[in-house]
């Protein structure tokens, strides 16, 4: 253990010999732990694991309903991944399953393409399982962790926030006890405004509904005390001990099939393809920035390192083998990782525990939740699609930086209005444009001298700054590609035409130009014609080692002489100076 590590904590990434690293096994980080695990961790992963089983249930065959396919579902997609992860997961704490926020994105594939058939929903979900897990797991062998991290927070906020709503919404018939065809928040908004008029709420069904979702919100304040499991056996007891279900109609989960999971390869209508890849193409996307972000908060806390190509590859691999198990897409979770973490868990071992009790549960007492009521399942969604929702950080988003709360806003309409999906297509294209945006319309400036400052400034900020007659210092505060190369062009001829002496040479400050590609090249290459017809030089100052590089690779670096770069801002206006025999003093 590391030395600086925080008391009673492990390392959130695998140590061994140097070994182990470099070898095959650094790809298996869970049977690096087996073989230097030390006796002294076995009983808290043993207690944490049987803490966290109690979780694990209800909130698995939760999320499966809430996913469109069978409770028991929820519990195969519980135990493979779990187990999966052990051995390819980076993470000794992370804990894995099925998720509130990938339900409504399963749900939005699997309703449409089922057709209430629940053999075909299972296999839907469990084909975009393995797309899902193919996908991280490709992307992470060629190092695209890196991708989660291109969704700015706002966007990731409007997403989710979307997301939830979607979540709150569907369960909320589930809650008073009848039922809607789906289609989406707003139509089900409408369906179930109908059904309350209507007299369809089923008054035992949201009693306990309610009652459970208090219970959890009240009791989700006590970080130690497991009010999931506290709430839904206290709406099951109600149920089995009155005989709801048959006095007032209060639908439950029913039994469960006994036995374990098997192995079972998806097969769909090829017809439905191409919905299943765009669907497991969304859900590792949402599973991707959930994962990254859970990882890196542990990563920071526990001040250990964190491999997010690595994690990638292992939520891949989890995602693969539930598919292949009757399971579906899952992601870490937000809720289960802490009640791991406080539970004392050491190691992956935890989730082995978990994964194992949950079997066992299966196989001999497969019939212990039949009495469990649908609303207090819809009740655990709801608290869990509560918790997605954020809303403190967007006021204060809207107060340092308006459009950016609107750009999160307009993701949060993207998924209401156009679903999850295409929500999600949204997102990705907004932080595109919003990554594109910064790069197309760049800050540019004419550069000064200014008294009692070093260096040379921006005259619009200092009006008072002194401009080397016949030089104009233009700086472009961003890489040149093909979206900004024509702006620079007109931006540098309108400093020249602006100049209040007749300009004799443009200095490109180009520090902040970090990259160049073809169409830009070719556009400095026109620029130079065009100065040099009206007896104007064109050079640069500061500019990087790589550009260098790429403009000797464009052939332009010849076309201009070395003599055109110099070092700094300074050594390019000394030179001007000389050439021109201009008086200056700097």
């Amino acid at each position: 253990m590391r030395a600086d590590a925080p008391e009673g904590n492990c390392p959130l990434t695998t140590s061994g010999p140097p070994a182990d690293r470099a070898g095959w096994l650094r790809w298996l980080p869970g049977l690096q732990v087996l073989r230097h695990y030390e006796r002294a961790w076995l009983p808290r992963d043993l207690v944490a694991g049987l803490v966290l089983t109690t979780m694990l249930v209800p909130v698995g065959i939760a999320y499966a309903v809430a996913s469109g396919v069978p409770g028991i579902n929820g519990l195969y997609a519980t135990i493979v991944p779990l187990l999966a992860y052990a051995i390819f997961g980076p993470s000794r704490i992370l804990v894995l399953g099925p998720d509130s926020s990938l339900a409504p994105v399963i749900l939005a594939i699997v309703l449409p393409l089922s057709r209430g058939d629940p053999a075909r929903a299972v296999a839907v979900a469990s084909l975009m399982a393995v797309v899902s897990g193919i996908v991280c797991i490709v992307g992470g062998a060629l190092k695209l962790g890196f991708v989660t991290e291109l969704l700015s927070k706002p966007i990731r906020y409007g997403y989710m926030n979307g997301i939830a709503f979607t979540v709150l919404v569907s369960q909320v018939p589930k809650l008073l006890g009848f039922s809607i065809d789906e289609g989406g928040p707003l139509r089900d908004i409408a369906g179930i405004v109908r059904s309350i008029v209507d007299g369809r709420v089923n008054p035992a069904s949201a009693g306990i509904g309610f009652g459970t979702l208090a219970a959890i919100l009240v009791l989700k304040r006590y970080k130690r005390v497991p009010g999931t499991l506290i709430a839904v056996v206290g709406a099951l007891l109600v149920v089995a001990g009155f005989d709801l279900d048959r006095t007032a109609g209060v639908k439950v989960l029913g039994s469960l099939p006994q036995g374990l999971p098997s192995f079972a390869l998806p097969a769909i209508p090829l017809a439905d393809l191409r919905a299943v890849v765009i669907g497991g193409c969304a859900v590792a996307m949402v599973a991707l920035a959930d994962t990254s972000v859970l990882s890196r908060t542990y990563a920071a806390r526990l001040r250990t390192p964190v491999d997010p190509s690595r994690e990638m590859i292992a939520l891949g691999a989890a995602n693969l083998a539930g598919g292949l198990f009757h399971g579906f897409p899952i992601s870490s979770s937000s809720s289960r990782t802490p009640v791991a973490e406080a539970s004392g868990a050491k190691t992956q071992l935890t989730g082995v525990v978990g994964a194992v009790a949950v079997a066992l549960l299966l196989v001999f007492a497969p019939n212990l939740l039949s009495d469990l009521p649908s609303s207090a399942l819809a009740a655990v969604v709801i608290a869990a699609a509560l918790g997605l929702f954020e809303v403190s950080d967007l006021r204060r988003i809207f107060r340092i930086q308006n459009w950016e709360f609107w750009l999160s806003i307009v993701c949060f309409l993207g998924v209401v209005f156009l679903g999850v999906i295409e929500g999600i297509g949204l997102a990705i294209g907004l932080a595109v444009i919003e990554f594109l945006w910064d790069g197309w319309r760049p800050h540019h400036a004419v550069l000064g001298r200014v008294e009692g400052l070093r260096g040379y400034h921006d005259v619009k900020r200092y009006p008072d700054a002194r401009v080397v007659p016949g030089l104009v210092l233009f700086r472009w505060d961003a890489p040149l590609f093909f979206a900004n190369a024509e702006l620079f062009h007109e931006r540098v001829l309108e400093a020249v035409g602006r100049s209040s002496t007749p300009v004799k040479r443009v200095v490109v400050a180009a520090e902040p130009v970090t990259s160049i590609d073809v169409t830009s090249a070719d556009m400095l290459a026109d620029l130079e014609q065009s100065l040099r017809a009206q007896g104007i030089e064109l050079k640069f100052a500061e500019m990087k080692d790589p550009v260098k590089d790429k403009l000797k690779r464009f052939e332009l670096f010849e076309r201009f002489g070395e003599a055109s770069f110099a070092p700094t801002i300074g050594a390019a206006v000394d030179a001007y100076v000389r050439d021109h025999s201009v008086p200056w003093k700097p």
